[in-house]
């Protein structure tokens, strides 16, 4: 299993904290009550031969116990599943049913292979849009289905959850084919009088009572959880009208209620549940085929109603998948061994055991222990439940699923979620769950390649030091679907582009793509005099070039660029660092071209301060700025001298004082300044003078002195001035202390600009030399 899988199922070892009890013994006992009457229907939906009817409670039990003790998921609930009906029903004709529970063993076997391979890794892949249209589809279903039982029509078996009718239920309990029946037939049989008025009342009540109890706050908080009280009300009404009324149409008969099969001991009761595999079948092919069906159909499913469960839970748990696979493969195994259907992962059921607010696995595991009691210990009392209260906490369970908030907000996230969504939602009401699923997915899939068509690529037109720059990032997978748009892109190029295409981000290129780029950069890009570089590409693809385009400081870049055009450089990577746009480079291409010399186009002279590292506020590559920091950016000797050197020896167009807001060392200058104090005494520093004196001369003293009295908001807009004045004077003492420098400057070879960075929104001020902000400086002599 993976490492993620490893470290979920490793989250139960703290123990189980029995603060959790409670809450799991109710949710399970709600699970058993709607799981009861859906394992029957399913294994009736299925075609089971009348005296194999338990096989459907069998799975429900091992599916609760076995598969809930062996799964990593804390709300999942496992049983006979209504998309498998089909299957079950084809495989039991052909192969008889002691042949169709061999191939039940088979896909078990293979569900725990698939699961050690880790093929439960492949939820990864399901689309949210189709899983949120699962979730709501089942909603709808359960609401549609149900409403015929709330009101006393039974005809269809509990639990099949397909569009199409294909069997009936007949007064006398036995199934009959039929024709032409499907979901919305069943619905509109109701308006020819189709219903039983002692059902319909029992039914409505209990929706009544169990939407009622999930709006009352002390009803929704109390120990006694809505369900159960549904269905104690129910019984309760049901015994009402048998003791009050003579009448068919007010007396719940037993087509209306729960169906248990009743021995008449303990021992006929457990005798009666099992039933064998016929193993000499081994040597038929089409047990084989049955059981590969079965496996592939009933992992998919689980592994689809996996992560929608996990998409309901309230504490947004990941259930590890693979291991899901390996606990259903048990679960089919031991079901096929004794005469159980096979099982999945049940949303309808998962989807009642968190709206029970179930915290572990031990709700599951406790409602298959219920199903075990009570079938065997309590058919009798069981078979007194209305189906219409049960069919009441399905209806209750479908608005949720289903309820407005989901197609809302489905909508707001744009049609590429809605439409697989909404797609999904009608394919399963109107087919079935599996069928719905593929259509589902497969809408989702042309969404994808219709994306991946548009756009392949992400383009961007970056502003280097030599021109303009056409970027072009490839996706993690180029494959043959973005050869059209990646022509196109070429095939648009204008003479003098200079063009990057950017593989570094690449594990897989198709040949035609890689042959299609060879063929551009080799002969149709120097025809159409386009300078394309190719980088970032592996070794093999053989596609690696020179870089067409200047990406660092040069010495012919810094003999023709003028300081005006430096300054705007600065101002233009400061905006695309504010903007998150920055430049993307090369930089074991620049440290390599830098390597034998460096041309930089500016000095630049800043605070030391950790949130203003230069190059990444300017967008600089390596080579483009000498970098002198100092606290306070204060000029001195071995500032100063640093910057002569760049300017005199090394060729600089521009001198950038660099300061910022809420300044360090501005801050202490001027706290220190108003307190009076001994800088040496306070801080420990004795050489700290040297910085605090040349700040000090940027200060107002009796605006200083009434420091302590000013506001929080006024004290910053104080020291940011003085910060701002610090610049300015700094600006000025490089003209006036350096003669090499203001030689410069008079010729009109270099300008001197300040600047302040706002540490809080990323921006530079640039100022003109009294402080103003302003535009760009041309050369200036003024003192």
């Amino acid at each position: 299993m993976s490492d993620q899988e490893s470290k979920t199922d490793e989250q139960p070892s703290a123990g189980y904290p029995l603060s959790n009890l409670f809450f799991d013994l109710r949710a399970g006992i709600v699970v058993f009550l709607v799981a009861l009457p859906l394992c029957l229907g399913i294994a009736q939906a299925s075609n089971v031969p009348p005296e194999n009817l338990v096989s459907g409670l069998l799975a429900g039990i091992i599916g609760g116990i076995v598969v809930g003790a062996l799964s990593g998921s804390h709300t999942s609930v496992s049983g006979p599943a209504a998309g498998l009906t089909a299957i079950v029903a084809a495989q039991i004709e052909s192969l008889t049913f002691p042949g169709f529970l061999l191939a039940v063993v088979i896909g078990g076997i293979l569900q725990i292979i698939m699961g050690c391979l880790r093929a439960g890794e492949l939820s990864a892949f399901f689309p949210s849009g189709v899983i949120k249209g699962l979730l709501a589809a089942i909603g709808v279903i359960l609401i549609l289905k149900q409403i015929p039982h709330l009101v006393g029509h039974d005809t269809d078996p509990e639990g099949d959850l397909a569009f199409e009718q294909p069997v009936e239920v007949m007064p006398d309990g036995h199934v009959e084919e039929t024709h032409g029946h499907n979901t919305f037939t069943e619905l509109l049989s109701l308006f020819e009088g189709d219903l039983h008025t002692g059902a319909a009342v029992v039914g409505i009540s209990c929706l009544v009572l169990i939407l009622l109890w999930g709006r009352i706050k002390f009803l929704k908080n109390s120990i006694v959880p809505g369900p159960l009280v549904v269905v104690l009300f129910g019984v309760l009404l049901h015994v009402i009208f048998q003791k009050n009324f003579s009448s068919d149409a007010w007396v719940i008969g037993v087509n209306h209620l729960v169906k248990i099969p009743v021995a008449d001991s303990v021992g006929a009761q457990l005798s009666a549940f099992f039933c064998f595999p016929n193993f000499s079948m081994l040597t038929n092919s089409a047990v084989y085929i049955g059981g590969i069906t079965i496996a592939i159909v009933a992992s998919l499913e689980t592994l689809l109603n996996l992560e929608a469960v996990d998409k309901l839970d309230t504490e947004k748990r990941k259930s590890p998948a693979s291991r899901e696979l390996v606990a259903q493969g048990c679960g089919n195994v031991i079901s096929g061994m004794i005469g159980g259907l096979p099982m999945t992962s049940v949303i309808v059921r998962s989807s009642v055991n968190v709206n029970s607010r179930a915290k572990t696995k031990v709700s599951a595991i406790f409602h298959g222990i219920l199903l075990v009691v009570c079938v065997v210990l309590l058919p009798s009392y069981l078979n007194m439940i209305p189906k219409a209260a049960l069919a009441a906490i399905l209806v209750a369970t479908g608005f949720k699923l289903a309820s407005y908030q989901v197609f809302q907000q489905m909508w707001k996230d744009g049609r590429y979620s809605f439409i697989p969504f909404i797609v999904t939602l009608v394919s399963i009401v109107l087919t079935d769950l599996l069928i719905g699923i593929l259509i589902g997915m497969g809408v989702a899939a042309l969404f994808i390649l219709h994306g991946n068509l548009r756009r392949p690529i992400r383009r961007i037109v970056e502003t280097h030091l030599d021109g303009e720059v056409t970027h072009v990032e490839l996706g993690n997978q180029v494959s043959f679907l973005n050869r059209a748009a990646l022509s196109q892109l070429l095939n648009n190029c204008k003479p003098g582009t200079r063009l990057v295409v950017d593989g570094t981000d690449t594990d897989y290129i198709d040949p035609d793509v890689l042959q299609m780029f060879r063929e551009f950069r080799d002969t149709i890009a120097p025809a159409r005099e386009v300078n394309v570089t190719l980088r970032g590409f592996r070794e093999e693809y053989d596609l690696e070039g020179e870089v067409e385009f200047v990406d660092y400081s040069t010495r012919e870049l810094q003999d023709r660029i003028t300081p005006e055009q430096v300054l705007d450089i600065m101002r233009e990577g400061n905006r695309r660092f504010q903007e998150n746009h920055r430049l993307s480079r090369d930089i074991n291409n620049q440290i390599g071209a830098t390597a034998k010399g460096q041309y930089p186009m500016a000095v630049v002279l800043s605070c030391i301060d950790s949130r203003v590292p230069v190059e990444l506020v300017l967008d600089l590559g390596i080579g483009d700025v000498f970098s002198v920091r100092v606290a306070g950016n204060v000029i001195g000797p071995q500032p100063l001298a640093s910057i002569e050197y760049g300017v005199r020896l090394s060729g600089v167009k521009l001198v950038l004082v660099l300061g910022h807001t809420r300044c360090g060392a501005v801050t202490s200058s001027v706290e220190l300044l108003s307190e009076h104090k001994n800088i040496e005494q306070t801080t420990g520093c004795p050489h700290l003078h040297s910085i605090v004196d040349e700040i000090e001369q940027c200060i107002d003293q009796r605006e200083c002195e009434r420091l302590s009295a000013m506001t929080e908001e006024k004290r910053e807009e104080f020291i940011d001035d003085a910060a701002r004045r610090n610049v300015m004077h700094t600006v000025r003492e490089i003209r006036e202390q350096s003669a090499a420098v203001r030689e410069a400057v008079d010729a009109g070879q270099v300008m001197i600009v300040g600047a302040m960075y706002d540490i809080k929104t990323g921006g530079i001020d640039f100022l003109l030399d009294e402080g103003r902000p302003g535009e760009s400086l041309a050369t200036t002599s003024r003192s």
